[in-house]
């Protein structure tokens, strides 16, 4: 992943604030695989975390500023 692939993600994160793999794969116009590898590379910087439900991975920032200030998910 470049620069500016990585400012994009960032981008669309703070936008969507909740995505999963496969409506990240489309935004990026990329395989479902490839939007994993680049969530996990954000996730093992600590910018992204990774909740698994059933049958679906859903990405958020770990850090972002809702309504109510700065909340912080570990």
């Amino acid at each position: 992943m470049n620069n500016q692939q990585r400012k994009d993600i960032l981008k669309y994160l703070r936008e969507k604030k909740v995505v999963t793999s496969s409506e990240f794969a489309k935004f990026l116009g990329v395989s479902w695989n490839t939007s994993e590898r680049y969530l996990l590379e954000l996730a093992l910087e600590d910018k992204t975390i990774r909740i698994k439900k059933e049958g679906v991975n859903l990405w958020m920032l770990k850090w972002f500023t809702g309504r109510w200030g700065k909340l912080q998910f570990s």
